[in-house]
């Protein structure tokens, strides 16, 4: 297995992993993932979504972090969103795990899971909560790393593809 490190992409620096990002959400979706966006995916719209991830994270609102090759290539990210209400100052929420086709099967993920879960912490978050399509690679690797099922919820969302897809809600405390 080949080292791809995982890391915190600084604010000043976001804008600048724009395009990087839009390519792994393209591929994401293009390969069936469904993580909040249909098919056809325009770059645009991929571009679009990262800039205001990149804003969020400017304000401090989002951590960002990516799976980053040694040639500089993202081949994987997951957020942090930080901007809860004000009664939920020990939560996050886990958003938007999304990996490369090209190195699925290597541990992205899981790195990238560990690694949102150590951002939390510094954070000062002790509770985080994410929603996976049930049954999928997401949901086992979640099953696999110590988060609790909370439920499912059919019909919660559409496949890039059109068809509805039931949602499973899980936590963990940290």
């Amino acid at each position: 297995m080949d080292d791809i490190p995982v890391r915190r992409v600084a604010p000043h620096e976001a804008h600048a992993c724009i395009e990087g990002l839009a390519d792994v959400l393209v591929d994401c979706v293009e390969g069936g993932a469904s993580i909040g966006f249909m098919l056809p995916i325009a770059r645009e719209t991929a571009l679009a979504f990262w800039r205001r991830v990149a804003d969020a994270v400017q304000r401090g609102d989002r951590v960002l972090l990516v799976a980053q090759r040694a040639d500089g290539r993202i081949v994987g990210t997951v957020q942090l969103i930080l901007d809860l209400p004000e009664n939920q100052p020990h939560r996050a929420d886990l958003v938007k795990m999304q990996v490369h086709r090209s190195v699925r099967g290597r541990g992205v993920a899981q790195r990238l899971l560990e690694a949102a879960e150590r951002e939390a912490v510094r954070e000062g978050r002790r509770v985080l909560v994410l929603d996976a399509v049930t049954g999928g690679d997401a949901w086992r690797l979640y099953q696999r790393c110590g988060w609790q099922r909370v439920g499912d919820v059919p019909d919660y969302a559409l496949m890039p593809d059109g068809p509805p897809c039931s949602t499973t809600f899980f936590y963990k405390h940290l």
